[in-house]
């Protein structure tokens, strides 16, 4: 049977142009792959088109505004899963345009489609006393634990995401001054974070414990699992899990679960409260766009309370009478 131009497309975009062009990475290309895979399956049960017959003259907004509609009821899927399925959709459509260009007025007609607005969540971070406590946590006469307590303070130090810590090599540690760390983030894009005084120490004493020093021993990760191979993302969700409801039975105010991107948005919030712009933390980070740490400059109630407090007071005092008896304004007040 012969492939459609569908096929053959899509087969492009996730095999050569995103990998190989966009440098995406592997999370990303599985992202986009789920995303297609509940695009065939819904055009397979509610519009009779097996996969392999799909034909990009098929492929209209009716077609994508359905599939996202039944995402919404069929799936119970929110809108930020909505609109990660839409980026999907969008991406491919947008390399579409330059391969396939007697498409393009359909291209456009299905990017123009908007993601829905949603509500953005409260940026979840510690503070100081209950990071302290989650990091207390480990054994540290336990060679297991050990490494668990260095897991957890390089996680929390570095800012790093959850993956990018996966995939860290004894290799991509320096330990002498100046002290720092190499992580690849999304689209393989390597960046330099310095390490403090106390990660460096734990560092070095883990690493010759390991025998991660070593040269030959470049290559082998830094965090690993009983048979030496990296921990995974969920195996260190696992770990963070497990040490912080040990921190929960000491302080049981605090929120009930958090994840590895939680540590991140701390060590944010903590450089905020230091006093240290923007522009560092978006380098440390490694967002590509500055403006993404603009939310963390408006979670921190404390620092816009203390701005506020700073700012001269010119507003001039109204006493209440002034217009409550002003019986034509309160009247036209009513009205509206």
């Amino acid at each position: 049977m012969t492939p459609t131009d569908f096929a053959r497309h899509l087969t492009r975009f996730l095999g050569e142009y995103l990998p190989a062009q966009r440098n995406v990475s592997p999370n990303t290309i599985k992202s986009y792959r789920d995303a297609f895979t509940l695009l065939l399956r819904y055009c397979q049960g509610h519009r009779n088109i097996a996969p392999e017959r799909l034909r990009l003259d098929q492929c209209d907004t009716s077609l994508v505004l359905e599939f996202l509609h039944y995402l919404e009821t069929d799936r119970n899927c929110k809108s930020r899963t909505r609109n990660q399925r839409l980026a999907a959709i969008h991406a491919f459509f947008r390399y579409l345009q330059s391969e396939s260009p007697e498409h393009l007025l359909r291209c456009q007609q299905i990017l123009a489609i908007p993601f829905h607005r949603h509500e953005r969540a409260a940026v979840p971070y510690l503070h100081a006393d209950a990071l302290g406590t989650l990091l207390a946590q480990p054994d540290l006469s336990r060679v297991d634990q050990r490494g668990h307590a260095v897991l957890l303070s390089v996680l929390y130090d570095t800012g790093a995401r959850v993956q990018e810590i996966a995939d860290v090599c004894a290799g991509d540690v320096r330990l002498d001054a100046p002290s720092h760390i190499r992580l690849t983030g999304k689209g393989r894009k390597t960046r330099i974070v310095p390490l403090m005084a106390n990660t460096v120490a734990m560092l070095s004493d883990y690493m010759r414990e390991h025998q991660l020093l070593l040269s030959e021993r470049r290559d082998q990760p830094l965090f690993f699992n009983r048979y030496r191979r990296p921990l995974s993302r969920s195996g260190i969700r696992y770990l963070l899990d497990k040490y912080y409801q040990q921190a929960r039975e000491q302080r049981p105010t605090l929120p009930d679960r958090i994840s590895p991107h939680t540590l991140r948005h701390t060590k944010a919030m903590h450089l905020l409260q230091a006093g240290n712009p923007l522009s560092v933390i978006q380098a440390i980070l490694g967002h590509v766009d500055i403006k993404t740490c603009s939310i963390y400059a408006s979670a921190d109630l404390d620092m816009k309370r203390k701005a506020l407090e700073a700012t001269p007071q010119l507003t001039p005092a109204i006493s209440p009478s002034s217009w409550r008896s002003d019986q034509q304004l309160l009247e036209w007040l009513r009205t509206l």
